[in-house]
């Protein structure tokens, strides 16, 4: 008898514990109202999604880096253009060799951009840029110009190679509409400069570009200021959509009668307050314990030494 006496003591014990966890000690519950547990919201769905990645993809010609959803445009001895999955941005590579030593780098960019089509192409005033591997010197031109009426921006740089009688010339680009450019313009410039021969024949002059791209200091710049933009623009989409399943699901909920989403009375920025449709008034104190009744007439202030406010449902 004394050991059973013992553990319902002690049953007794933990429950006390647990009253005064939760932060509600029975005594301290007023007359005629019961405490009620707010309903526990599921996790969004997609919250652990990670942002997409880089990664370093190949032709027979390029070794190249591949922002995830992007697919190429054009691909061969000369070229290669990656295309963002909505259109909407491009990188390039063009190059050639045996070109005249003195031939200028604005006009190699302006025609190998104009292979794009594009309208009201302008390039404006250079500044010199780190070249590509393999290459001498550099040259870049801030570009704008329209398609289809849609204004479009973006950087071009000429790399230029010179022997004593020819040079070898690439443009590498990132562009984009306008619009778009601000979130494009601190990692797409540095992708579209991630491209590296794989093949003696590109631009038809063997060892031109030669290097190990996912080794590369610039790869990891690139690297990480991409997984930076699409985190940010991930975590965005994510965002949006668990907040209109969460709506959905608490307007189905709501419509079941299962629950009625209420209002911090303390606080209304709050993110509201799910309680079951147990009772018909529910009253918060200072604590956050929340108690419930069906008299209206009935106040949890009436020798009470808690401040108990009532909480008023949300509108819809």
């Amino acid at each position: 008898m004394e050991r059973l006496r013992a553990a319902f003591m002690g049953v007794v014990a933990v429950a006390a514990l647990a009253g005064l966890a939760a932060g509600a000690a029975p005594q301290s519950v007023p007359r005629g109202f019961t405490v009620v547990q707010p309903v526990q919201r599921p996790a969004g769905p997609g919250a652990s999604a990670s942002a997409p990645q880089l990664t370093v993809s190949a032709t027979p010609y390029f070794s190249y880096a591949m922002p995830a959803g992007w697919s190429i445009g054009e691909s061969g001895q000369y070229a290669l253009t990656l295309i963002a999955p909505d259109r909407k941005a491009v990188t390039l590579l063009v190059g050639n060799s045996g070109l005249p030593v003195s031939f200028p780098p604005a006009q190699f960019a302006y025609q190998k951009l104009m292979g794009l089509q594009p309208q009201n192409l302008q390039l404006g005033q250079p500044r010199q840029a780190r070249p590509l591997q393999g290459f001498m010197q550099a040259w870049e031109y801030p570009v704008r110009y329209s398609v289809g009426g849609v204004p479009c921006e973006g950087v071009a740089t000429v790399h230029i190679a010179t022997t004593y009688d020819f040079a070898v010339m690439a443009v590498t680009a990132a562009l984009s509409e306008s619009r778009q450019w601000q979130g494009y313009s601190r990692w797409l410039p540095l992708v579209a400069g991630l491209v590296s021969a794989r093949n003696g024949a590109a631009f038809g002059l063997r060892g031109v570009m030669t290097q190990n791209l996912q080794n590369s200091i610039e790869y990891g710049r690139a690297l990480q200021e991409y997984r930076n933009w699409s985190q940010k623009n991930w975590q965005g989409v994510t965002d949006q959509r668990n907040a209109s399943q969460d709506r959905n699901n608490q307007q189905f909920r709501e419509a079941l009668g299962n629950v009625q989403a209420y209002v911090d009375p303390r606080d209304a920025t709050r993110p509201p307050i799910e309680l079951p449709n147990t009772y018909q008034y529910y009253w918060q104190n200072e604590k956050g314990v929340i108690v419930g009744t069906n008299d209206g007439t009935i106040n949890p202030n009436a020798g009470s030494t808690r401040d108990w406010r009532p909480m008023p449902k949300r509108d819809r």
